[in-house]
Parts: structure tokens; sequence; C-alpha cells
């Protein structure tokens, strides 16, 4: 790709592009069993949202090319914990370790989250990091 973050060349992405581009860094990030479970359960309510997350979120943001995606996790780790998001926390802790952060550096993160987030925060943060951390192994 060449020009601003998003053009094909000399013309804007089409919606359709993005949505490809999207699932393809999705599924890079994420891993294919958790984006495969995402997409089996689309409702006719959920589809809409979906797609906009796949486009925008994936699509857009996490493909632009001004932060490598250990540094994307990094913010979406120290985003969640500030938010209180665990279901979203232990996703971005796996996709975290997938794109190359070790758990030293995952401890860290949430470490210095506890400075500026809170320590109730870090507290839970924490506890899921150990359960993500289970489920991984040695």
């Amino acid at each position: 790709m060449s020009g601003k973050p998003g053009d094909a060349g000399d013309r804007p992405l089409t919606d359709a592009e993005r949505h490809a581009q999207g699932m393809r860094v999705r599924r890079e990030v994420l891993g294919d069993a958790h984006v495969d479970r995402a997409t089996a359960s689309i409702t006719p309510e959920t589809a809409d949202f979906q797609d906009f997350i796949t486009r925008t979120a994936w699509g857009d943001v996490w493909s632009r090319p001004g932060l490598d995606r250990r540094s994307r996790s990094v913010a979406v780790i120290t985003s969640m914990i500030a938010h209180g998001h665990e279901e979203e926390l232990a996703m971005h802790v796996r996709a975290g370790i997938r794109n190359g952060l070790t758990r030293e550096e995952i401890v860290e993160i949430v470490l210095q989250s506890a400075i500026y987030s809170g320590v109730p925060a870090a507290n839970t943060a924490f506890r899921i990091v150990r359960e993500v951390f289970a489920t991984l192994g040695d």
C-alpha cells in the first residue's frame, strides 16, 4: 500500500476491502479460533456491529503503520484495565502474547496501570492475567 493508511494505491479502500483487511488483521491478532467463535455467534442484531468493528477497529486503526502491534497491544491492555473491561482484557492479554509481549511485560503493564488507573483495577487485572497465563501453560 502507498499513500495514506487505508489507501490502495491512489484510492481509498472500499468498505469490502477494509472488511477483508480487517478480518485478516483480526485473525492475525486474535487467532482463528476466537474470530471463528465471534463470527459464528453473529445474529441479525449484532451483524452491523461486527461489520463495523472489523472495518473500523481492525481494517482502519489496527492496520495503520504508526505503531507496531506490540505497542498497540500495550495501549489496548492499559485501556481495558482503566475502563474495567474484564472480558476484553483477557482477550487482549492473549492477543498481546500473540503480538510478542512477554508475560513479564504484561505484568509490568498491569503494575504501571495501578498508578494511573487505580489499585482495585490493577488487582482485578492481575487476577485476569493469572487466569489467562494458567490457560497458556508454560
